[in-house]
Parts: structure tokens; sequence; C-alpha cells
């Protein structure tokens, strides 16, 4: 046996995650060919005495070998799954220069293709794999189903993720900062092999990071994180437009639809890519190719999430290629929050659904009567941004958190209902119209739903920005679809509504000029208004659901 193929017997487990019954071998650093003659490194993990004929599993990342998704690798491995790992171009040993996103179509469809031709290869192909991992796999299963069939997988596993990065990336036309910036610099140091500053970075703040958060203008953050450009950093930041080619090219939204191999997906409702896989999965619904879906009560990397995504993801696999019976009652599975109750659902958003109407009033009060008029000012500091409270991240903490002392800023409206008489459910998208006007040429509109409990706790349940160019001296709707939410409001609490502009450093300062966002470096304060006008109130429309019993677990 070759130094190069060696036999692994796996002592560890994902946490949660009942181990499957074989052991498995690894053969290391497989030299994979892309079609520029770059060379990309893969591992090969095999089950040893496995007789199930199942699938090969695919999976294509940038984070190394390594670490937590090499041991959703081997799991699956143990289930009886031949895996093939393989590190992105330019990470890890694979030959190039990593680009994010740009190479992954290319590259991953010439390695569908050589996997196919591998003797070790079970004839099907079928992929896995969370985040950037999920990205690679919408990056070439709709491309191959259209254009080259044969070599398309077989079924996708998708595990908090989505097909578009820039959308995520200028979300709403506010860029996304936090994400952008903290994932640019751990990358960056993964590349150059830094793993001193990486694991510091995870285990404690990051000063560095923290002072690229606070430079002006965005273009100078990547400096300030880590000492050099990153190449990719300055195209996200300069590139605002999604319209552009830049960003284009890199989306795999519009081929999502030509998917026709079984899909499973898996979320949180505080993951940063929750809006979009969402409408992925609507997306295969509205043309007869439900997704199986599961949404928890978890971040992008909660613990819980990846033996989660393993465990399910076995199961849908050999329920679709080997026969074996599904446990599963139904499509979607969804935690809803405020009761702790997991519900098993024929579709997301679940039947039974009624949209209600809350009016933001003058006095502070969120009720369905439409207000009398007025208006709500309150002046935005980009020198004292509105701070991030929580919120989906990157960051360890991404639950919900309490909002009371941060509802206290002179820089955030508040708008609360009467306490509630019974309890209230949300199942989907709550969308706001706020009726916002600026004294500068451009002005973001955060807003935020959070459930306030007797002891006076303002816990986040669902929010988003956008950044809009308000029409001088005039009141325009912002129209802000919030997070999607499956949450209920107990009897004895309240729906209450924030209003403001920003959540620093989630998304970065609006510095309140119509410079591009990259290079303004001048701040100015900002006056705002939200109207009360009965004629075209501001509010919140909330999909309230009243479930049938057989849909309530």
């Amino acid at each position: 046996m070759s130094r190069r193929f060696s036999r692994w017997i796996q002592t560890r487990t994902l946490p949660g995650l009942v181990p499957g019954p074989y052991d498995i071998r690894i053969q290391k650093n497989l030299r994979v060919p892309m079609d520029d003659g770059v060379e990309l490194l893969a591992d090969l993990i095999q089950p040893i005495g496995s007789d199930e004929d199942l699938p090969v599993v695919l999976i294509r990342g940038p984070y190394g070998r390594s670490g937590p998704v090499a041991g959703e690798a081997k799991a699956l491995a143990r289930y009886g799954f031949p895996v093939l790992f393989q590190s992105c171009r330019g990470t890890w040993g694979s030959g190039g220069t990593f680009t994010p996103q740009v190479d992954e179509q290319r590259d991953g469809i010439a390695t569908h293709r050589w996997v196919r031709a591998q003797p070790w290869c079970t004839g099907r192909v079928v992929t896995f794999g969370p985040s950037y991992m999920g990205y690679t796999q919408w990056a070439v299963a709709g491309r191959l189903q259209r254009d080259d069939p044969d070599n398309a997988p077989d079924a996708l596993c998708l595990v908090v993720t989505m097909p578009d990065f820039g959308a995520i990336t200028w979300d709403n036309n506010a860029f996304a900062l936090r994400n952008a910036l903290g994932w640019s610099q751990m990358m960056s140091r993964m590349i150059r092999r830094e793993m001193l500053p990486l694991l510091l970075g995870m285990l404690r703040p990051d000063r560095r990071l923290l002072r690229g958060f606070g430079t002006l203008p965005l273009l100078d953050g990547d400096v300030a994180a880590t000492g050099r450009r990153i190449h990719w950093y300055q195209d996200w930041v300069t590139h605002e437009k999604l319209t552009d080619d830049y960003w284009t090219s890199q989306s795999h939204t519009a081929s999502v639809t030509d998917v026709t191999a079984p899909v499973y997906m898996i979320t949180g409702w505080y993951d940063i890519f929750l809006p979009w896989q969402l409408r992925n999965h609507a997306q295969l619904t509205a043309v007869g190719r439900a997704p199986r879906l599961t949404i928890g009560p978890w971040g992008h990397s909660a613990r819980e999430l990846g033996a989660t995504a393993v465990g399910e993801a076995a199961a849908f696999l050999k329920e679709h290629f080997s026969g074996t019976a599904t446990e599963r009652p139904a499509l979607v599975r969804a935690f809803r929050t405020g009761s702790g109750q997991w519900h098993d659902l024929p579709s997301w958003p679940p039947p039974g659904v009624t949209g209600r109407t809350w009016h933001l009033h003058e006095t502070g009060r969120l009720h369905a009567d439409v207000p009398d008029g007025g208006v709500t000012g309150y002046v935005y500091d980009p020198d004292d941004p509105t701070p991030a409270v929580g919120g989906p991240s990157l960051e360890p903490r991404q639950g919900p958190v309490d909002n009371a002392a941060h509802e206290s800023r002179p820089d955030v409206a508040v708008f609360r209902g009467d306490v509630l008489t019974e309890p209230v459910t949300i199942a989907g998208t709550p969308v706001a119209r706020i009726r916002f006007r600026s004294s500068r040429p451009s002005a973001d509109v955060f807003v935020r739903i959070c459930d306030v409990h007797p002891d006076g706790r303002s816990m986040t349940v669902c929010d988003a920005i956008r950044r809009v160019r308000p029409a001088d001296g005039d009141f325009q709707e912002v129209a802000i679809e919030l997070w999607p939410a499956f949450h209920t409001f107990a009897a004895g609490h309240r729906i209450s509504v924030q209003v403001s502009s920003g959540a620093h450093p989630r998304y970065a300062r609006n510095p309140g000029s119509d410079e591009p966002a990259a290079s303004a470096s001048e701040t100015h304060r900002a006056e705002q208004e939200i109207s009360h006008d009965p004629a075209r109130p501001s509010h919140l429309r909330l999909p309230v659901w009243a479930p049938h019993p057989v849909e309530s677990a």
C-alpha cells in the first residue's frame, strides 16, 4: 500500500450524529486536471466493506480538507458513500490563483467529468456541502443539466447556501461589510497559511478587523484588516451594482430551474443566506420540483447544523438511490421560534397564512388602526453609526439578542404594539413599507421586528436593510422584505418594530453623500423622517399563520 493511500479508522463523530457502520480509508492529494492545465488536489474517502452501491459524493470548497467539513465528508463515507473532497483553485495545495466564485463553474464541470471517468466511480455522482461548498454545487448543476446532462449531478444537498454571492454582498444596495471583510481577511490568512493570526481571530475580537470596519473609504478596509490589498475585496467594493457584468457572470440564480435532479436543502432562521435559499426553494417549487427542506433554530455555523445536515442528507440520498424508506412525513420540517416546536409542513410558507397590517403611529404605537398623521424624526450620524445588535453573521453568536438598551438610542425609532391577549404566529416573509425622507442624497432604512417579553427584553425576530436615494424633499415609500420567520409572539408579549438608518459593521455605514460607496470618505449627518400620513401610512405587513391541526407537530 503506497504512502499516499492509507487506511484511516474514524474515531471521532459529529456531535449528535449516530455514526454509520463502516470504517473508512483515505487516498490523499489526488491530482485532478482542469481544462487550462492547472491541477486541483482532492482526497478520496471510501467506505470499507460496503456493498450498497451508493453514489459518489463530490464536495468542492476553499477551506481545506480537514476541520468541520472534513468531519462531515468522513461521516458520509461511514454511511457507505464514496466521497471526493476537493480544494478549490489556489487553496490548500491546489494550483492557480483563488478568485472567489469566478472559476467555480469551469473547474466544477471539469471535476464532474473527471470523477465519472474514474474506476472507483459508481456511475452516479451527487453533491454536498455548506456555504461556499453549496455555491460550487449551484455553479455547475443547471449548466450541466442544460448542456451536458450525462455529467450533471444526480442529486444536490445544499446546506446554508445560495447561488449568487453578489446579492448578499450588496444586500438591497447596502454593502455587507462584516461578512465581506471578515471572510476576506480569513481567506487571505488561509491562503498565506498564517495560521496563528487565523486561530487567534476566531478566539477573540480581532483588533485589525475592527480597525478595518472603521476605515473610510471602504477601499482601504482590506489594508487596515490585513496589511495588504485583497484583489477580490477590491472588486466587490468597486462593483456596487448587481447588474454589472462582474456580478451577473457569477450568478447562477437563473439556472436554478434547469436543475431536474432531486434537491435537499437545510438552513436556519439566523443564517446569512436564508432569504435567498428560500427563494431558490420557491423557484424549484414553482416548476413542480419542490426540494426537501429543513429550517432549524440555527445560525450559519451552528454545531448542531452539521450533524443534522449529514444525517438527513444521507437518508435523502439512500431513499433516492437505494430505495430506503423515508421516515419523514412531509417535504418541509421547520422549527417555530418562540414556541420551541418542530413542525412537519406540506410546503413553505405553510397553508393557512394571511396578511395582517400593523401601522406605525407618531406616538410610537404599532396598531391595526390607521394613524392620524404626523412625522417621526431622528438624526443619523455616520461618525457615531447606529450599531449592529445581533443579526445573521459569520460570528460565533448568531441567535436572537436583547435590543432593550439599543432601542433607547436617539437614532432608533421604536413602535410597539399592545400587550397580546392571545398568541400571534408569523410564517413567511414580513414586508415593511416605510414612508421615508432624508436630508441627504443617500440613506439607509433598517427595519427590525422584536418580540418584547413581559420582563422588558426585546428579542430579535428578523430584520433587513435597504439603501435608497431619496427624492429631494419628498417622502418616498421604501419597501423592505425582512428575513423570513416562523415565530410565535406569546400572549402577554408585544410586537415591536425598530426603524433606523444603519447596523454597523454588519453593513457599511452610509456617509450620506452621492459618491461611489467604495471611495466616499467624507461623512455627513442626516436628518431622517418617517411619515404617518393616513392616506399612505407607514406600516408592517405580517404573514400570520392559523395552522390546520394536521400541519402542527
